[in-house]
């Protein structure tokens, strides 16, 4: 009764430290959501705590206002989109060339892969080869810049190699089934997980990319969200911050501490805009993402 009773309070606890982690991670996107619908003021003043206050869509009309978001949408959108599929298409070849112990050269290309991953040319090189290649400001750059990661590919190795037994592909071999028969019938379909896995890394990654569009893409027709949307912060920051306070009246200077307040709150309109695709496309994969994470945890 005592080990029973022990167990009963073990459990318990372990209950209330989860509900207590998924509050404080939760809470974040939460308040994003009510300070971004929630008056200006409000949420400067710091009253914004656990509901919003004085219901408006302010901020989010002031975002959308903006032409360039929904290029930055279709270029982030189309970004993910093509660019995700073809890190697939590097990836998963790769991944399942490499767990193959009969591979000539096996141990030479792991290794030059992951020298790779750890060591790279820098920035200023990297642009340079970038700007020789022809790579700067053009509708695929962004794509084909950043289109393999060892270590994704090493994450899905491992799955190969522990996930998909030995004799499948031997009676596959026996009857007949070539290379590629193997890899498209048999390692395909029983790698679903993974793929969902990695998708979503890449998907994540790509949606999230704010540096190489930084460095690399100077034509705004092709700048990605995270950029356009930057950009709109600091313009908006930039106009308030070079007001000449002496010039201005009372109306005016309400005019402008409003704009201030707006300026705030746009700040979490922003980072709901930019979260909310990947919110969406997570359920549709959690399934797949939960086997992939376990991936090498358990043996046998």
């Amino acid at each position: 009764m005592y080990k029973i009773k022990s167990e009963k309070i073990f459990t318990g606890l372990i209950y209330v430290v989860l509900a207590l982690l998924t509050l404080i991670m939760l809470y974040p996107l939460y308040f994003t959501v009510i300070a971004s619908i929630s008056e200006p003021y409000d949420v400067v003043s710091g009253n914004v705590i656990l509901w919003p206050k004085g219901f408006t869509l302010d901020s989010y009309i002031q975002v959308f206002r903006n032409s360039e978001i929904w290029a930055g949408y279709r270029n982030s959108i189309v970004n993910t989109i093509v660019g995700t599929t073809l890190n697939l298409v590097l990836t998963i070849p790769a991944a399942y060339a490499l767990s193959k112990k009969d591979l000539w050269g096996r141990g030479v290309f792991t290794t030059f892969f992951v020298i790779t991953m750890y060591f790279s040319g820098g920035l200023l090189p990297t642009y340079l080869l970038v700007r020789d290649l022809d790579l700067l400001n053009k509708p695929y750059t962004l794509i084909m810049l950043g289109g393999f990661s060892v270590y994704n590919m090493v994450v899905a190795r491992t799955y190969f190699q522990s996930s998909i037994p030995k004799s499948l592909y031997e009676a596959a071999e026996i009857d007949g089934c070539s290379r590629f028969g193997q890899f498209f019938r048999i390692a395909m379909p029983l790698a679903k997980p993974i793929i969902a896995v990695i998708a979503l890394y890449y998907a994540v990654g790509r949606w999230n990319d704010f540096t190489t569009s930084l460095v690399y893409i100077s034509d705004s027709d092709y700048f990605s969200l995270q950029q356009v949307l930057r950009n709109i912060l600091m313009e908006s920051q930039s106009a308030l911050a070079n007001i000449d306070a002496s010039n201005v009246t009372a109306e005016q200077m309400v005019y402008f501490m409003r704009r201030a307040y707006l300026a705030e709150a746009m700040k979490y309109a922003i980072i709901f805009i930019a979260s909310l695709p990947m919110l969406l496309f997570y359920p549709f994969v959690q399934k797949y993402f939960v086997k992939g994470v376990m991936i090498g945890s358990i043996k046998g």
